[in-house]
């Protein structure tokens, strides 16, 4: 439920973040639609421990105080946010982690000669179609540019720390409101 309080500085950019992954997760879902097999209620990637930037925790604390303070957390396990039936309790607030799951992953990593490989992931349950090595560049969701805008506002936070918070960790309030 939202809480009324105004947003802070860094919510407005933080849903335009979360409007431009949509958009574009969206295109590579309709790309994509013959393979994935994600729907309500598969939860295969909704493990706990996933941690996410402050600006994203007060962003769920400002629009799911009620359930965080008087909800019940999933059972462990699982992530917190899961109901009993398997589907997200916060789903048009989740965190940008949550916005990218089961599409093809593809990103960089540069060994320590220089060297530049490229990576490519996706879940078990979508693998089924043309192999994610042979896919172009454009039909994958590239890690990177968009991590790198979340840190960039989670910088301009106030505090400054890069520091994550686990999702279970708001249903116990140990996750204090920054006033991002």
């Amino acid at each position: 439920m939202d809480t009324g309080l105004q947003p802070g500085p860094l919510l407005a950019p933080l849903d335009q973040l979360y409007g431009d992954v949509d958009r574009e997760a969206g295109q590579l879902t309709r790309i994509h639609r013959s393979r994935l097999r994600c729907q309500r209620g598969c939860a295969a990637c909704c493990v706990d421990g996933i941690t996410v930037f402050q600006v994203e925790a007060e962003n769920i604390q400002r629009h799911h105080a009620d359930l965080l303070a008087g909800g019940t957390p999933h059972p462990a396990g699982a992530c917190a946010f899961l109901d009993a039936d398997g589907a997200c309790r916060i789903y048009a607030h989740r965190p940008y982690v949550c916005r990218t799951q089961g599409l093809p992953l593809r990103w960089t990593e540069e060994a320590p000669d220089g060297l530049v490989t490229e990576l490519r992931d996706i879940c078990p349950l979508n693998d089924e179609g043309a192999p994610i090595e042979t896919l172009a560049t454009e039909a994958c969701w590239t890690l990177g540019p968009f991590e790198g805008r979340l840190a960039q506002l989670q910088r301009g936070s106030g505090t400054g720390e890069m520091a994550r918070v686990k999702l279970r960790d708001l249903f116990s309030g140990t996750a204090p409101v920054t006033g991002c």
